[in-house]
């Protein structure tokens, strides 16, 4: 069923007697397969407000991402926290919606200067799993008392509501870029390299490292741009050779690259997301490689971020993992198999299912996505 407003959308999900399953553009097919009624909210879109001296967006949650980013580009502005596109990395059709993004949290190699994606929104509408319509927060960044739904709705996957309008925080493009390449480290040279870096006072809007070299990038005011990178060639001089790349469009090829996963399409493998402190992550790596699990690896966030691919089938998440791990590529029968999220401890278990019985008492939003 296609929805086309927030209303017909209301009485979709009182009037349902099953599960739902919550699409909008259908490009992120993430988490344990979900059987029910297809509910397509991607006619929930349209850019309802955009005030750039504000630096203010709101849009309808079906709306596609890309028609958004030309809007902000058009004023020189742009999403701060750089979302991805895992098209390629997922072999979905379709078009990411912003509803997609929010809902899946999803943020690029900025996350380390500009955080993520939940830290950007002003405010969500969503229906919850009883039909009601929930509004939470407004058109400005400001501090208030009570829940922050929007934060909470943000890497839900559509299982406490479904969103229909997004507000989010925008800002100004930068006027340059330059990106620092140092080919043939080791991963934890590279991990070192990438601390040095963002331990530095240059500020530092991506730092990541896989076949392609380690890549650290600076953006702002062209004088600025190119002040910073001279003093970070010096910080990471003992690591090797320091190339650096100013060309806009190779800068962007380089990081667009990294933040839709370009090594990861057209594989065959299964690829898991680790999310852990970067100083553990050569480690965990290592582990896998002894045990011959690893075909390649990618990290992202100065090593916050690491990307494995393994064969397919293989049941990745490591016992005492100091972080968490997401199955984001598999078949439906892995995927059926093995916990795609990385399972909570009790106390957090208990306080999301106290959560999704207020949200969702019936449990028919994505129900088992997360399970």
């Amino acid at each position: 069923m296609r929805v086309s407003d927030e209303a017909e959308l209301a009485e979709a999900v009182r009037a349902a007697h099953g599960a739902l399953v919550v699409r909008g553009g259908g490009t992120r097919d993430v988490g344990r397969p979900v059987s029910g009624d297809v509910i397509d909210v991607s006619g929930l879109a349209g850019i309802r407000l955009y005030e750039p001296g504000a630096l203010t967006l709101v849009a309808g949650a079906g709306t596609p991402l890309a028609e958004v980013e030309a809007t902000l580009a058009a004023e020189g502005q742009r999403l701060a926290f750089e979302p991805a596109d895992w098209r390629g990395l997922l072999g979905t059709a379709g078009a990411p919606t912003l509803g997609g993004m929010v809902a899946a949290n999803v943020s690029g190699p900025r996350r380390v200067q500009a955080g993520a994606c939940r830290d950007a929104l002003l405010g969500v509408r969503f229906v919850d799993g009883t039909g009601a319509v929930v509004k939470n927060g407004g058109r400005v960044m400001k501090n208030v008392t009570g829940y922050d739904l929007s934060r909470l709705l943000a890497g839900s996957w559509g299982t406490l509501g479904i969103l229909t309008e997004i507000g989010l925080k925008v800002l100004p493009a930068p006027e340059s870029a330059a990106t620092l390449v140092i080919e043939g480290l080791d991963d934890r040279r590279a991990l070192q390299a990438m601390t040095a870096a963002l331990q530095s006072p240059f500020d530092v809007s991506g730092a990541a490292h896989g076949a392609m070299g380690t890549l650290i990038r600076v953006e702002g005011f062209a004088q600025s741009v190119a002040y910073r990178a001279d003093r970070l060639a010096k910080v990471l001089a003992p690591f090797g050779a320091v190339g650096v790349e100013r060309d806009p469009a190779r800068i962007a090829a380089l990081w667009a690259a990294v933040r839709d996963l370009a090594p990861f399409h057209g594989t065959a493998g299964d690829v898991w997301r680790f999310s852990v402190k970067p100083s553990d992550a050569p480690g965990l790596v290592d582990d896998l490689r002894r045990r011959g699990l690893v075909e390649q690896v990618l990290y992202d966030w100065g090593g916050g971020l690491v990307w494995v691919e393994t064969a397919p089938g293989v049941h990745l998440r490591p016992e005492g993992l100091r972080g968490h791990a997401t199955l984001m590529r598999a078949s439906a029968e892995t995927r059926s198999r093995v916990a795609p999220f990385q399972p909570e401890p009790a106390p957090v278990a208990a306080i999301t299912a106290g959560l999704r019985s207020r949200f969702d008492p019936r449990g028919i939003l994505n129900p088992g996505r997360m399970g």
